[in-house]
């Protein structure tokens, strides 16, 4: 039995274990993906000086048991195709089907969605038209998406209200494609606080539209006490369209974003995060994300035993 294997019986395990009624209720059901992100590869590389050969990441992936992949734009090969472009899109998703491993989502920028021009809002909504059906075409089931960027003139409130207008029209994108799609906001962001990512998520309030739980930015939006769970109780369980799991110290790292580390290397209680995503219904993937961090395989061989070790206890 593979390690991949060995989640699985571990998850369907749970099922007949000695728990308690309403932890019967929510093991029995309970049916989370691994993945890895070529983000915390790609940054590595750069910060780093180091060379991750993309057969050996998804060598790596595969024997390690993981089930995906999520990708990020510009790496390792230059930006994605287009969804028109037959030949380079089945080259791509041939690459990571050698390896038995499914493009679970892609990573997109969203700066032009609160862009205080409405023809540059307009052109970015186009341009995420195609990367959804790009995401769709390679066999994704979300889609992720990132606002960053500067007010560029305008007030905050007239920038988080040209975003949810955006971001109406993507969760109806994701819907017509059967994908969900997800936002995250970190710290440096112009949304950077719990009542900002409240704002959009009702302001959209779409049901294939999510946000992303990463204990890392939720940690400092939380005050830095090494409990992004109490944050992520009071945005919901069910808002969560899919996890980037990393331990974190609290701080930022050369201010651009959340220290990420390897789970077991900070301060955050990681049981009780992978509980409340369990009690609270989630379902779907959960990838490793490695931002920055030395040894990114080191931090993907960790959250997955940090997995691992969850559902066996």
């Amino acid at each position: 039995m593979n390690r991949r294997e060995h989640l699985k019986w571990l998850a369907a395990s749970l099922s007949g274990a000695l728990l308690t009624t309403a932890e019967n209720a929510w093991s029995a059901q309970l049916d989370w993906n691994l993945a890895i992100g070529l983000n915390g590869f790609a940054s590595s590389s750069s910060k780093y000086s180091k060379t991750f050969p993309i057969e050996e990441i998804l060598e790596f992936a595969s024997n390690q048991g993981f089930e995906g992949v999520e990708l990020v734009q510009g790496w390792p090969s230059g930006n994605y195709p287009r969804s028109d472009e037959t030949d380079k899109i089945d080259s791509l998703k041939n690459l990571y089907d050698r390896y038995g491993l499914q493009i679970f989502s892609i990573q997109t920028g969203s700066g032009g969605a609160f862009d205080p021009d409405s023809e540059v809002r307009k052109k970015w909504l186009e341009e995420f038209a195609d990367q959804a059906r790009l995401a769709k075409i390679l066999g994704c089931d979300c889609i992720g998406t990132w606002p960053g960027g500067g007010l560029r003139g305008q007030s905050f409130d007239q920038a988080i209200e040209h975003l949810i207008e955006s971001f109406r029209s993507v969760g109806d994108i994701a819907e017509s494609l059967d994908l969900i799609a997800a936002f995250e906001i970190e710290p440096p962001f112009v949304f950077n606080t719990e009542e900002h990512l409240k704002r959009i998520l009702e302001g959209v309030n779409h049901p294939h539209f999510k946000t992303i739980y990463d204990p890392s930015h939720f940690d400092l939006m939380n005050g830095s006490k090494g409990k992004p769970h109490e944050m992520l109780q009071r945005v919901g369980v069910e808002n969560i369209g899919y996890v980037h799991f990393t331990d974190t110290d609290g701080t930022l790292r050369d201010g651009e974003t959340s220290k990420h580390l390897p789970c077991g290397d900070g301060h955050i209680d990681v049981e009780a995060s992978l509980k409340t995503l369990a009690m609270g219904g989630f379902n779907g993937w959960i990838m490793m994300d490695e931002w920055q961090v030395p040894d990114p395989y080191e931090a993907c061989r960790k959250g997955y035993g940090c997995i691992e070790d969850f559902l066996a206890d």
